[in-house]
């Protein structure tokens, strides 16, 4: 398995992205800036600078507000099954500004079709977002609860993660303290 790690300075309150990078496209991704980024110990770094270079720049439009679609490849190699399915159904369905439920990414997906127990689904789908392998690139921050913004992973400051990306992305107004792009 060809897959190396490219590390992506971000405005975030998390600090550094990393992304690791396959010959089919971005595999993983993480916000919690560990060089590791969850593969194991050993991987390198990209030294293929055209893979830096995409990756780089277009992280950088996409938080300078310059950006709304990374169009980045993906490599799908660590989601399948259900979650595979959810994944590409919020990555093809809920865009830039956008958000969805974690009830309607459910049921949108057709994969919770069986299930009877109320509020289940939504909260299978709560649970698969906080394991996608590649967020960011697979808009996971997009997905709240039906009541508020609901919950994110992404380490300690995960939550001012979420609030930072919907309020770039227009969907939360800024705060006094905002610190990200003034003209998206």
């Amino acid at each position: 398995m060809e897959i190396s790690w490219v590390a992506v300075d971000t405005p975030l309150p998390s600090g550094p992205m990393q992304l690791a990078v396959t010959p089919l496209g971005v595999a993983l991704s993480s916000y919690v800036g560990e060089s590791s980024a969850g593969l194991p110990i050993g991987v390198p770094r990209c030294t293929d600078e055209r893979k830096v270079e995409a990756v780089r720049s277009r992280l950088a439009e996409y938080f300078a507000g310059r950006r709304r679609e990374l169009g980045l490849p993906i490599d799908w190699r660590f989601a399948s099954g259900p979650h595979r399915v959810v994944l590409q159904r919020l990555l093809a369905d809920t865009g830039y500004g956008r958000t969805v439920t974690y009830g309607e990414l459910a049921a949108s997906s057709g994969v919770f079709e069986d299930v009877v127990e109320p509020g289940l689904a939504a909260r299978t789908v709560g649970q698969m977002m906080g394991a996608n392998p590649l967020p960011l690139l697979v808009p996971c921050h997009r997905v709240v609860a039906a009541d508020g913004i609901g919950g994110f992973g992404g380490g300690p400051s995960g939550i001012e993660v979420k609030r930072w990306l919907l309020t770039l992305e227009g969907v939360l107004p800024p705060t006094l303290d905002w610190d990200g792009p003034t003209g998206g």
